[in-house]
């Protein structure tokens, strides 16, 4: 592999956009009342440094995009070497999985298959828009958490009413993105065939839809703190959210206004906006706890 094919897949893999979704993990973190350290450790490594990145470069090299993607303005074309880097990417993780216990290993492996379920043409899930939003709302949310929890506490059945609100709650956080995350590739999605919740939707429709969901998850976070006797947290929360809620009716109006707002640069401010946000209020969660 010489630099520019490394460079190429380096980009694909989109680590930085791997660690957007680690407030999840942080969430994880903060409700185990007590935890592993070195599984925690473990369990980072193995999603953000191998899995994470494994389903971007999967994705990538049978989307084949010639637009924009998640944070890659102008993707570098993708060759067997992005497919080969993320197989084994993924195959260490599973690997790496072990040192945790089986149950985890045997959930990772649950979660590459839907992930290539996703993106391999033999089955793309991601042309069916209900059924996409599902496995991305299940498996990227409440699953993860579930699995983070379980590994970090060594317990992995007979889960209480409160991991799993918390569950659905990563789950809205993940679901109330993904739409916005689909709504500047209308026409690179539209090419391929893939009839993804965006386009379903429509512009104006993905974020009343991403709205309610977004919705749904704050009143969860309200129930969740409230069951908790800390309601402070909740108002942390909804402080820091401030920003996200400004950007999106900000930008809703835009798009109102003029469709080609649902553009790449609009949609990253978004993502990062939302992503930052979340990964600062997740992280002061897992370190008051």
């Amino acid at each position: 592999m010489n630099f520019k094919s490394a460079k190429s897949v380096l980009l694909h893999l989109r680590l930085p956009f791997s660690l957007l979704l680690l407030p999840v993990y942080l969430f994880a973190i903060s409700t185990v009342p007590k935890f592993n350290n070195s599984h925690a450790l473990v369990v980072f490594i193995i999603l953000h440094l191998f899995i994470y990145p494994a389903s971007n470069g999967y994705n990538s090299f049978f989307d084949k995009d010639e637009e924009s993607i998640a944070l890659v303005k102008n993707p570098p074309k993708v060759s067997s070497s992005l497919y080969i880097t993320s197989i084994c990417l993924e195959w260490i993780g599973v690997a790496l999985a072990f040192l945790v216990n089986v149950q985890f290993c045997i959930g990772v492996i649950i979660f590459n298959s839907l992930s290539k379920a996703y993106s391999h043409p033999s089955v793309r899930l991601k042309k069916y828009p209900i059924i996409s939003f599902l496995v991305v709302f299940v498996f990227q949310g409440g699953f993860i958490y579930l699995l983070c929890y379980a590994a970090f506490s060594n317990y992995f059945s007979g889960f209480t009413a409160d991991e799993y609100l918390a569950a659905l709650i990563c789950s809205c956080l993940i679901g109330a993105s993904y739409p916005l995350t689909q709504i500047y590739q209308h026409h690179e999605d539209g090419k391929r065939g893939d009839q993804t919740l965006s386009i379903l939707l429509g512009y104006k429709g993905s974020f009343v839809f991403s709205g309610l969901v977004f919705f749904i998850g704050l009143s969860l976070m309200f129930l969740y703190w409230e069951l908790k006797g800390n309601l402070t947290n909740f108002y942390v929360f909804a402080i820091m959210g401030l920003p996200i809620v400004i950007y999106f009716v900000w930008w809703f109006f835009k798009v109102i206004k003029d469709n080609n707002q649902a553009n790449f640069t609009n949609t990253m401010r978004m993502t990062l906006i939302s992503g930052i946000t979340m990964l600062i209020y997740f992280t002061y969660l897992a370190g008051v706890s």
